[in-house]
């Protein structure tokens, strides 16, 4: 089954958040993972309204995406978007 890596991004600043959106899709396809939603628009339908930046990612499994999220190209990436934006992450399986 699919492994899904969806997060929310507060982002701080942009400038230095190019680098960290440099280095995360070689990290995100050595995995097997791709991109599903990475940013655009947002419209909140319920609950308090979302600003912040929304990414999906769907990985082969939920192994595939922790592995991913520990990596040595993630962690690399991880440390770049250090001071420039905060994220709530979350990898869930999905369905057949």
């Amino acid at each position: 089954m699919p492994g899904y890596l969806i997060a929310y991004v507060d982002v701080s600043d942009p400038e230095k958040y190019k680098n960290y959106t440099a280095l995360t899709p070689a990290a995100v396809g050595a995995h097997g993972g791709e991109f599903v939603v990475r940013g655009g628009e947002l419209a909140t339908v319920e609950g308090p309204a979302e600003s912040r930046r929304c990414v999906v990612i769907r990985f082969p499994s939920v192994e595939a995406a922790q592995a991913f999220w520990t990596s040595p190209e993630y962690t690399r990436a991880k440390q770049e978007r250090a001071g420039a934006a905060t994220m709530h992450a979350m990898i869930v399986e999905g369905v057949a």
